[in-house]
């Protein structure tokens, strides 16, 4: 097939990017892909094998390096720390402590934030309590009601999960930590969209991040493994959203939202949506026009360009010995980083709907469009589904920006909408 025209094409944006002021989110994981659940879904657990299948765990110099390094490369006013896994609650509070006096020490006037993503079922008084005194913003990975949720998300032993992450989430409530949910769809969500998102608000969930599962397999011994869609043998996992199912799935919620909770509860998509329809930059990188912002690093200090290409081709390098300013500036990290857009196939370029979509996250890009071009979105038409849905809404809304209102007028008119 011949080479596309557009492949190394820099935009305006592009360039605004490139040149000015040095930003960007890195993803730590000090315990890697360590982690006491085993989610059936889990695109990270497999990743123990690039160290040799061991138990990782950063060491508190390579902690200072981290620290030191990510503070420096910045080149903003405010940096954040963004904690994940695995399960980076397997850390340790002193561990987290530590972390805190070295953003202190090189902090150099930044103000300095912390988020952290954990499954929620070793939160506890103690925990809770110095996340609210440091400030942290805790991001709980939950599915929703408990034949949803423990269908995927067990433990080593195979146990359900999800009272002990509600027993996290009260100690949260508790002690007043602002949080987060994280909500995969995967196939036991399909049908139930409006199910999972009023769970989720009687946990007292104002902000809600929805992430569809689409991954691949290989049998290796009694696991079914993730990895890429172009291994040899890979296979669509069994626990993978469809398409159609995700579509309607947000719709389900949107239709209830758009009436009722505007501007009192927050969905990702929704936002992002929305963002796109006004052209102003997504706060979701998987929606936005280019990627590239949202490198991970390893426990032993080891760059990739994304925490979903976490192969051997996607390391940039290692902070012990390389600048981390110059891996998130290298040709390897800006032509990931463009190539969202650029190695669309034209199909999708052409499409009304890539204002808001973007082509989505470039590890759902494994099917191929109608002419044949390989890279379209395995969601394309749940997405597509979506957008016709929720145009309307999204044009009014659009409109009331513009006429300086607030988006929440939308409900009365929707309201009152056949």
């Amino acid at each position: 097939m011949k080479e596309k025209p557009y492949k190394d094409t820099l935009t305006l944006r592009d360039a605004g990017r490139i040149c000015g002021p040095r930003s960007f989110s890195l993803m730590i994981k000090p315990a890697g892909s360590l982690c006491n659940l085993d989610c059936h879904y889990c695109y990270y657990l497999d990743k123990a094998d690039i160290y040799g299948g061991k138990e990782p765990r950063m060491s508190l110099e390579m902690l200072e390096t981290c620290v030191r390094k990510y503070i420096e490369a910045n080149e903003v006013d405010r940096v954040c720390f963004n904690w994940h896994g695995g399960e980076p609650l397997v850390m340790g509070i002193d561990f987290y402590k530590k972390a805190l006096e070295f953003e202190k020490k090189y902090g150099a006037g930044k103000t300095i934030l912390n988020t952290i993503q954990t499954n929620g079922t070793l939160l506890n008084a103690e925990w809770a309590s110095f996340f609210r005194d440091n400030g942290f913003l805790v991001g709980i990975s939950i599915d929703g009601p408990s034949a949803i949720h423990n269908r995927y998300r067990r433990d080593k032993s195979g146990n359900p999960t999800l009272d002990r992450v509600l027993r996290g989430l009260d100690e949260l409530n508790k002690a007043g930590v602002e949080y987060n949910t994280m909500t995969t769809i995967n196939k036991s969500s399909e049908g139930h969209g409006l199910e999972v998102y009023d769970f989720l608000k009687s946990l007292g969930s104002h902000y809600m991040q929805f992430m569809p599962v689409v991954e691949h397999v290989v049998d290796r011994g009694a696991r079914q493994y993730i990895v890429a869609p172009d291994t040899e043998g890979a296979r669509k996992a069994p626990w993978s959203v469809s398409a159609i199912g995700y579509g309607r799935f947000m719709i389900d919620i949107f239709d209830y939202w758009v009436r009722h909770d505007v501007g009192r509860y927050f969905v990702n998509l929704f936002d992002s949506t929305l963002a796109g329809w006004v052209g102003a930059q997504s706060g979701t990188c998987a929606y936005a026009e280019i990627c590239g912002g949202n490198s991970i690093i390893e426990h032993n200090g080891d760059v990739y360009c994304c925490d979903h290409f976490v192969y051997p081709e996607y390391r940039l390098g290692n902070i012990a010995t390389d600048s981390l300013a110059e891996l998130m500036d290298s040709p390897t990290q800006t032509a990931f980083g463009i190539n969202k857009r650029n190695a669309l196939p034209s199909v999708c370029l052409k499409c009304k709907w890539f204002k808001a979509c973007h082509g989505e996250c470039p590890k759902h890009r494994f099917s191929a469009s109608p002419s044949g071009e390989r890279g379209l979105n395995a969601l394309c038409d749940g997405l597509k589904l979506f957008y016709e849905h929720v145009a309307p809404y999204m044009d009014f809304m659009k409109a009331c920006l513009l006429k300086e209102m607030s988006p929440a007028a939308v409900m009365l008119w929707a309201s009152n909408r056949r």
